[in-house]
């Protein structure tokens, strides 16, 4: 009997059997209809397509040996209240077997603005650590050696500033910017895609990035300087394609703008990473990544000219989903968080976070952290799932998924460049940002899931499944009023006693280059080196390129 009689011998008992849901109802987590089974006839198993790891296209892993060599970096984001906080917070990360380091910024930060500014008020240390100046880096860091650990900074707008910072903090340690690793996020086209947190228009943050993207070739040969981000994207209500594609056609505008400066990808673009969302639905996740992968490397090579493997390797961070935590039940999440992070790993993921039980609530308690990081753990020691490389290859449904995504990929992508001007995908980004196509597309896409899960037709344990009315309150981490108070007043000691004098200068010549073509990275390191604040560099740009207000839409 050949496969297409058996399948369908099977497929007559499977109509005839009674089902829990319609045929139409039942797709992956972000809408793609899904068959009941997958077989031969379904997909093309074609073993060049698919590969090897390490090999071009790279579906199967960007490394040879992948996790038999070593596990992914555990890399637990971790910052709040104060520098002197985050900093023991740090070290027992590492005392606890974390290999590097992921600060996360309060909001003040993140905005550029000043602890003291009146528009951060009440959130001074709450939802990060609160850094003004280089001495608030300094302290962050204290005993942690910035040369030999590699650390990862979740900033965006002012994310040159802080990047100097931080270089300043490890001259200031001896080291010097050669014998820097780590990444830095300063992906500023997914914030106006999605998170929404800038400083300047489109345009002149461009600029920026193109400056540091210039700056860390030629000096910091070990520095991550842009990490493409799709976490943020889902986070805010996209589907695992859209994710996907808008990252990725971010990651393809900073390579046009790399480009743009003289620069060849084969030079620049292997310190790119990237930053994603691993959400609850296993294989899509897993699919999503190996789609990635592939469709990263056949664009650099095909459409950009890379001929250096670096250049076309798709290396990534991954984060449990924040929005698939719950308020209700919040022990679930410590389930949900590790199907997620299983689905990074076997979809290939160079670093992970693991969120904590409580983040839905407020910053994780130091219990709830520890059990984040032990889960990590636990997958890398205990399951197994390190000892053979990318073991779902060949699935008949994961390479159908994996086709599928890529497939939806390339129509987004042709989407985004019907609405350029010139070509490019930086153009049509720009023109779909201008537009508000993004933030529709984002909105219709939250709205249809929040539909399902209003109907119940997806199913949330804990919110609309095994409700328990009688829980058990939580006991969160809450940051202390008297956080900011001290923040502000180091700020203002700090600023009595620098010299006020060079930092004057040292702000005026910024703000005369942001007006030519010189870069601007050496002229901002050299500011805040005589202590110049987030605050008054993010101000120092914006009185040449103005500010950013969206347009509203309906």
């Amino acid at each position: 009997m050949s496969w297409q009689e058996r399948y369908d011998a099977w497929r007559e008992r499977y109509d005839a059997a009674p089902k829990r849901r319609a045929e139409e109802e039942v797709t992956t987590l972000s809408g793609i209809p899904l068959a009941p089974v997958y077989g031969p006839a379904d997909v093309d198993l074609d073993a060049e397509r698919i590969g090897f790891p390490g090999q071009y296209p790279y579906t199967r892993g960007v490394y040879p040996s992948m996790y038999r060599t070593r596990p992914w970096t555990i890399r637990q984001f971790a910052g709040f209240a104060d520098p002197e906080e985050t900093n023991r917070r740090f070290h027992d990360l590492v005392a606890g077997g974390q290999h590097g380091l992921s600060v996360a910024f309060d909001m003040p930060t993140l905005m550029g603005l000043d602890s003291d500014d009146p528009r951060a008020l009440g959130e001074v240390g709450h939802c990060g650590v609160a850094i003004d100046t280089v001495s608030d880096m300094d302290r962050l860091f204290d005993g942690l050696p910035l040369g030999e650990l590699t650390t990862s900074m979740t900033i965006n707008a002012p994310a040159v500033t802080l990047f100097c910072m931080y270089a300043v903090a490890a001259e200031r340690q001896g080291w010097s910017l050669a014998d820097l690793g780590g990444t830095l996020q300063t992906d500023m086209l997914k914030e106006y895609i999605a998170q929404k947190e800038w400083l300047f228009p489109p345009e002149p943050h461009l600029r920026l990035i193109g400056d540091l993207i210039e700056f860390c070739t030629e000096h910091t040969p070990r520095y991550h300087p842009v990490s493409i981000s799709g976490y943020h994207i889902r986070e805010a209500g996209s589907t695992a394609v859209q994710e996907l594609a808008y990252t990725l056609a971010d990651g393809f505008a900073y390579v046009e703008l790399g480009m743009s400066r003289g620069l060849h990808p084969d030079g620049f673009v292997p310190r790119f990473s990237f930053f994603f969302d691993a959400h609850i639905d296993f294989f899509e996740e897993i699919a999503k990544f190996r789609a990635g992968r592939r469709i990263w490397a056949r664009w650099l090579k095909e459409r950009y000219g890379a001929t250096s493997e670096k250049a076309m390797l798709l290396r990534f961070h991954t984060q449990t989903a924040g929005v698939s935590l719950t308020a209700q039940q919040p022990d679930n999440n410590i389930v949900r968080t590790a199907i997620e992070a299983l689905a990074g790993v076997l979809g290939g993921t160079q670093s992970l976070h693991t969120n904590a039980l409580d983040e839905v609530l407020a910053l994780p308690s130091d219990h709830a952290a520890r059990v984040a990081l032990r889960t990590q753990q636990v997958i890398a020691e205990e399951t197994g799932v390190t000892n053979v490389i990318d073991p779902l290859g060949g699935s008949w449904y994961v390479e159908w998924l994996t086709d599928e995504i890529e497939r939806r990929c390339e129509e987004e992508f042709a989407a985004i460049l019907e609405r350029s001007e010139d070509g490019t995908i930086t153009s049509g980004i720009l023109r779909g940002i201008d537009q508000g196509y993004f933030t529709s597309e984002i909105a219709d896409a939250a709205f249809a899931f929040q539909r399902r899960l209003d109907e119940g037709a997806f199913r949330m344990v804990g919110v609309n499944a095994y409700v328990d009315e009688d829980a058990d309150e939580l006991e969160i981490l809450r940051i202390s009023a008297e956080v900011e108070r001290a923040q502000c007043e180091r700020l203002t000691t700090g600023r009595r006693q620098r010299d006020g004098a060079a930092v004057d200068a040292a702000l005026q010549r910024l703000t005369a280059a942001a007006s030519t073509d010189e870069n601007l990275v050496p002229l901002i390191m050299d500011a805040v080196r005589v202590d110049a604040t987030v605050g008054e560099v993010s101000t120092a740009l914006q009185d040449v390129w103005g500010t950013y207000q969206e347009a509203p839409r309906l």
